[in-house]
């Protein structure tokens, strides 16, 4: 049995943080910016209020927390695995946890050839 390799992960700092910001917005999801008004960093809101197309790809949850990201910045990023953070700093003027002195931030690591061969099999590439 092949395991699944999953494409975005949170650290313990980032379910603690998900943790308060869902307790006071409610249910929320994750949009990873391309650039522009904040960067490229991963946007929190509230479930619903950003509008996802068809063409932006559904990387995983955490913790419940669907984590979404454009296509054509996907092609870019699929060879690596995301790691949601948390660190000091303001947080994206539009994401939720601007003003709690915590801003999210995507780190990341290349996939091992093997990891990338079986998230193949898997049809996630």
């Amino acid at each position: 049995m092949t395991h699944t390799i999953p494409r975005v992960m949170a650290t313990r700092e980032t379910l603690d943080l998900l943790q308060v910001l869902r307790a006071k917005h409610g249910p929320l999801m994750f949009f990873q910016s391309g650039g522009c008004c904040d960067g490229s960093a991963p946007m929190c809101y509230p479930a619903g209020e950003f509008a996802v197309s068809d063409s932006d790809v559904h990387l995983g949850d955490l913790d419940g927390t669907p984590f979404y990201m454009g296509a054509e910045q996907f092609e870019y990023w699929k060879h690596t695995q995301l790691i949601i953070d948390v660190v000091s700093g303001n947080g994206g003027m539009f994401s939720l946890e601007n003003g709690s002195g915590k801003r999210f931030l995507t780190r990341s690591r290349l996939f091992t050839d093997d990891e990338y061969a079986t998230l193949e099999q898997q049809g996630q590439t």
